[in-house]
């Protein structure tokens, strides 16, 4: 009788352990399952922060290119001689208001950099791909 109820509290450990293993090879699974979302949910992510920092050096070249027009507008309007004193001077006003916020070839204008800085910062991205090429088992 103790033989057979030790087998039966050995089967009994067996069936449990049994359970516990089948559990956790469940959470497992819906965890690599998870994982796997989350990799693609990030690989997309990787790849919409890219098209927007295209997006943005595109951007800020037409903006500079814009800038560089506007200032040559600017200073062959200055050069022109001009009839009337009030116009030259609102002209002076206008250019040393307009030059006076133009930016340097390089810069960014400081609206962008406060309002998206920790978004599209360079510094702050990491573009290391070594984890997207591990292969797992």
């Amino acid at each position: 009788i103790r033989i057979a109820r030790c087998f039966e509290a050995t089967r009994q450990k067996c069936r449990r352990l049994e359970q516990d293993g089948r559990r956790a090879r469940e959470q497992l699974a819906r965890a690599e399952a998870e994982r796997a979302a989350l990799e693609v949910k990030l690989k997309h992510a990787r790849n919409q922060v890219e098209v927007e920092m295209k997006k943005r050096h595109r951007a800020e070249a037409e903006l500079e290119k814009q800038e560089r027009k506007l200032q040559l507008v600017f200073e062959s309007l200055m050069q022109e001689p001009w009839g009337n004193g009030e116009q030259c001077s609102v002209l002076r006003a206008l250019a040393g208001r307009r030059l006076g916020v133009t930016l340097a070839p390089g810069r960014r204008s400081s609206a962008v950099d406060d309002s998206c800085q920790s978004l599209l910062s360079h510094s702050d991205i990491s573009y290391d791909r070594t984890e997207d090429d591990v292969v797992r088992s």
